[in-house]
């Protein structure tokens, strides 16, 4: 008798250590502790999330019970939330109201942040603040030798990125001066540009949306945000799908799941249908085999492929600008966009047939030689795209070697870059694949 329950006990602890193969519950940390207590403190009970660290996604929430389609993942009081009626009712408010022009409710969250932080032992939400990242990858983060190797899109927007924070600082550096009665120490050393870059990142990676109707004190840019403790522990996936929004009657943030979730598995929600290109910019990581992944194809390299000596060339591509059709042109999982062939169709129209351009943008068919013609131009181009991404893959590998200190953020590149091969690959075995059916 005695043998067969010490033989189920150690099968039971083997299926308990099976079920954290997947993440590891950090929920003893004591960072973590003081965060459920400070939660508690402010209405939050939860009894099924418990903070881990996951193989693939890092950290993240875990569920103790197996969660069914409709079950509400978590439900997040109001008292808990960091919005700009924190910021007002916190000693910044009236320096905030009194100030002129008004500042945007992005550069207020900001602020607090910063001012939060630097206050340390004294600031009410240190045990969140404990557990907020020390730094970031968006490219707003990353080296210029880091930010070359991204795809051409992603890297002009990455370089925007950049140019838009050190305005923000630049233009908000008066104000921060004006702050100077709440602080013993300069602030112009507290609120220098690596903590608004800090601050800054966090509100965009982390804030869920919250519409907060429009105060005078705000300039007229949208109030929207709103920092949630722990919720912002739910990692993304491209592959769930949940809804989301505040409760008015129970005056909460509620996230409720339209998936299934098998007990200690992680928790994962969908910050929206976006792209790795998207999800880098905004989030500062990429998803594996994302469906809504696409690489994104220039007017640059497009026009490469169509000669300059072409007589309709000019007015080819000003159709084209027209009709925004030289702008978000994709090859994706299903092979070339239906925008990008429509371009090259466009483009590979013969003289006589030039007249038929508006068909084509309709969705017609030209002729046969038409059509061929725009599939092979896909495929040259699509391996061109191929042998590019190669080239940057094996740079990356080389500067791996070379760059210790870079080497977390060129990880992440090598991801969205080997993600970009596959899609390729996906997309010229089906030209090929359509390009045979058309010879």
């Amino acid at each position: 008798m005695k043998k067969s329950r010490g033989r189920t006990g150690r099968k039971r602890r083997r299926k308990h250590l099976k079920s954290f193969v997947d993440g590891v519950n950090c929920s003893h940390k004591l960072e973590y502790i003081k965060l459920k207590k400070w939660l508690k403190e402010r209405g939050f009970e939860d009894s099924n999330l418990r903070p881990a660290e996951f193989w693939e996604t890092g950290r993240g929430l875990m569920t103790t019970k197996a969660l069914q389609a409709g079950d509400v993942i978590i439900s997040l009081p109001e008292k808990c939330l960091l919005t700009t009626s924190t910021v007002l009712s916190s000693c910044l408010g009236g320096h905030i109201e009194n100030w002129k022009p008004p500042v945007s409710p992005l550069l207020a969250l900001c602020t607090f942040l910063i001012a939060e932080k630097h206050a340390g032992e004294k600031s009410p939400w240190k045990p969140y603040l404990d557990v907020l990242p020390k730094t970031y990858t968006c490219p707003a983060c990353l080296e210029p030798d880091v930010i070359n190797l991204l795809p051409n899109p992603l890297k002009r927007k990455a370089q925007e990125q950049k140019m838009m924070i050190q305005e923000l600082f630049r233009s908000s550096k008066a104000f921060f001066s004006s702050l100077q009665p709440l602080f013993a120490e300069s602030t112009g050393t507290i609120f220098n540009f690596s903590a608004l870059l800090w601050a800054w990142c966090t509100v965009n990676t982390r804030t869920i949306y919250m519409k907060h109707p429009h105060r005078d004190c705000f300039s007229l840019e949208p109030d929207v945000y709103a920092l949630a403790p722990y919720l912002d522990l739910l990692n993304h996936s491209p592959n769930v799908q949940v809804k989301a929004g505040f409760n008015e009657q129970t005056r909460s943030y509620e996230i409720w799941t339209n998936s299934q979730c098998k007990k200690y598995q992680e928790v994962l929600i969908c910050y929206g249908p976006h792209d790795n290109q998207r999800l880098l910019l905004e989030y500062g990581f990429v998803a594996m085999d994302n469906p809504h992944s696409s690489v994104y194809v220039s007017a640059d390299t497009l026009l490469k492929y169509f000669s300059p000596l072409d007589k309709q060339r000019k007015a080819k591509v000003s159709i084209l600008k027209d009709h925004d059709f030289l702008e978000n042109l994709t090859f994706g999982w299903e092979g070339p966009s239906w925008r990008l062939l429509t371009a090259l169709k466009v483009l590979s129209l013969a003289a006589e047939e030039f007249v038929c351009w508006r068909r084509i943008l309709l969705g017609d068919v030209s002729s046969a030689r038409n059509e061929e013609q725009a599939l092979a131009t896909a495929a040259k181009i699509c391996q061109f795209l191929i042998e590019e991404t190669q080239h940057v893959l094996l740079q990356i590998s080389q500067l791996k070697r070379d760059r210790e200190n870079l080497k977390t953020h060129l990880a992440l590149v090598e991801m969205l870059r080997s993600e970009d091969l596959k899609i390729l690959q996906k997309s010229a075995e089906i030209l090929c694949n359509l390009n045979l059916g058309t010879t």
